[in-house]
């Protein structure tokens, strides 16, 4: 299910399986951020899938 990017929303980049929250667009790409903080990475929307609370939760919350 392809996440339309919205700003606060929680998004699996389906390519390397990283969890990270949607913080903008820039460049026909979803900027996304890992839920603790650091750097942001760009994303094609086309591989930015909504993420599951389970799996937000973990990301959040470490190994």
């Amino acid at each position: 299910m392809p996440v339309g990017g919205t700003v606060g929303a929680y998004a699996v980049d389906t390519r390397d399986g990283r969890v990270g929250q949607v913080m903008g667009h820039v460049g026909g790409y979803v900027q996304l951020r890992p839920p603790g903080g650091g750097r942001e990475w760009d994303c094609p929307p086309d591989t930015a899938a909504a993420a599951p609370p389970d799996v937000v939760l973990r990301a959040r919350c470490g190994p």
